[in-house]
């Protein structure tokens, strides 16, 4: 993924390693090959597929990935309207390559959502039509539901419809790419556009209360020369937020549009409660940079820095305040929950249907209500069965990317038992305060080198926040573990400007 700076370690794909990654899809028990009748169907599907009568082609969309990326689901144009703006925003027409009750349509429910494995990610749709028919890749014509956007001055949304039409893709763009040219000042207008689209729809976030991890990335990419992976690790692009926005715009119209319509599903998220916040509040004025509650916390979040280490140990306990994500459908009656907090807003998945199961029922619900048509009885009554699907989904895309992410870990320090590291302390725990590691060896905690890009349990007292030196002691590829210990701090580090782990 050529936007991210790549941390310079890889390594070799060893039978050891290989056969962990292997074991892992048995262990988790990952969809297998696709079923001969659903691929069937799809083939049939592509063979057979009628593009939508309206034709938007003329619109010069492009899309905005990875560079790897070949399931395209999103296309974006922006142009000026008088003081505002108008954003069109083009989504993979999905549903139209799903027969409702068919092998196609039972296996996707079966899985949920594209499970990306370090040797091979498992897609929710076969092929055809994931990496091909329905994707919005340059050049071809696609079906898409696009979004019409007519926003303010201040990139608010004053009016939004959805329809069906043909679109073709001008560009298959990177964020890498787009990054340099925006910041040369050669980007074309819609690529200026979405910038400043994008950090007005930041503000507006701001106001509203939302709030955003801006966690650096943790992410397995193959090698260049396919030889072995890499763990990258590092900040995202600001290109990667505002295209986000224009993602989270039409997620909040798609949810405004189904709660007007008194149908559909939404993501929800509740506010933190009272005792996570305290707690939270407690750990930024021991790592010195105290939240004093005067600012939303979303507002106070933003301030952080990932770079200084006793910031990205606050953005680490950050993660405490995002729970209890889930999807909440209705129909007839408006839920008394509809709000996502992490956004200020309530908030639907509808840009990813390539992706993502729930994002296909979302916008058929959300074209039909837009032309005041009926809904598919067919996507009405899936509304039930459809939060105990992508729950059971996201769960288990959840622990594939943690065990994975544990394994191609421990493969990167295999070989450098007994070496030592400069770490920054996550959580740490002090001898007595019941944080020990668990096996009654007294206290550890959660440390993290840079180089190769690992994060792992520590044994010793430790602060959090602080920069320690470790020593590693072990890395078991087939049991995904990794230990360090810390070093007194007469080691020093290899920074001049480490503190010692006591103060």
């Amino acid at each position: 993924m050529s936007h991210h700076r790549i941390a310079p370690n890889v390594i070799d794909p060893t039978d050891q390693l290989a056969a962990a990654l292997a074991a892992l899809r048995t262990e988790l028990e990952l969809p297998g090959p696709y079923p001969d009748a659903a691929v069937a169907e799809a083939r049939k599907a592509v063979e057979n597929h009628q593009l939508p009568a309206a034709d938007m082609r003329d619109v010069p969309f492009v899309t905005i990935d990875p560079a790897t990326s070949t399931d395209l689901d999103q296309a974006l144009f922006i142009d000026r309207a008088g003081d505002g703006y108008k954003v069109l925003y083009a989504i993979s027409d999905v549903p139209s390559f799903v027969v409702p009750g068919g092998a196609l349509d039972a296996e996707t429910r079966h899985r949920g959502q594209t499970f990306y494995a370090p040797d091979g990610r498992i897609p929710l749709h076969p092929e055809i039509i994931s990496e091909q028919a329905g994707s919005l890749l340059e050049g071809q014509d696609c079906g898409a539901f696009v979004w019409n956007f007519a926003l303010d001055q201040a990139a608010d949304v004053v009016s939004v419809t959805v329809d069906r039409a043909t679109v073709r893709s001008r560009a298959k763009l990177n964020y890498h790419g787009v990054q340099q040219q925006i910041d040369a000042g050669t980007a074309p207008a819609t690529l200026q556009l979405l910038k400043e689209v994008g950090l007005k729809r930041v503000e507006l976030e701001r106001l509203r209360g939302g709030a955003s991890l801006n966690m650096p990335e943790q992410e397995i990419v193959q090698a260049n020369d396919g030889g072995g992976y890499k763990i990258v690790a590092a900040p995202s692009l600001p290109v990667e937020d505002w295209n986000a926005q224009i993602s989270l715009m039409t997620g909040m119209a798609a949810a405004q549009l189904m709660l007007a319509g008194k149908v559909g599903i939404l993501r929800t998220m509740p506010a933190p409660d009272e005792r996570s916040l305290l707690h939270f509040r407690r750990q930024t004025q021991a790592l010195g940079k105290p939240w004093d509650g005067q600012v939303s916390y979303g507002e106070y979040l933003r301030t952080l820095d990932a770079s200084d280490p006793k910031q990205l140990a606050i953005l680490h306990s950050a993660g405490s305040l995002f729970r209890g994500a889930a999807y909440t459908p209705f129909d007839g009656d408006v839920p008394a929950e509809v709000l996502q907090a992490a956004i200020g807003a309530p908030y639907a998945h509808a840009t990813a249907p390539l992706r993502r199961l729930v994002d296909r029922f979302v916008l058929v619900i959300c074209e039909a209500l837009s032309n005041k048509r009926e809904i598919p009885a067919w996507a009405r009554e899936a509304l039930p069965s459809l939060p105990e699907i992508m729950a059971t989904s996201d769960q288990l895309a959840g622990r594939l990317e943690r065990l994975a992410v544990d394994t191609v870990e421990a493969a990167l320090v295999a070989n450098l038992i007994g070496q030592e590291f400069d770490a920054v302390v996550i959580s740490g725990s002090k001898a007595g305060n019941g944080n020990g590691n668990g096996n009654g060896n007294g206290p550890s905690g959660l440390v993290q080198i840079a180089d190769p890009a690992v994060t792992a349990r520590c044994d010793g007292e430790m602060e959090s926040g602080t920069k320690v030196r470790v020593r590693l002691t072990q890395a078991d590829i087939a049991n995904r573990e990794i230990r360090f210990e810390l070093l007194p701090p007469s080691h020093g580090t290899n920074d001049p400007g480490f503190e010692a782990a006591r103060g």
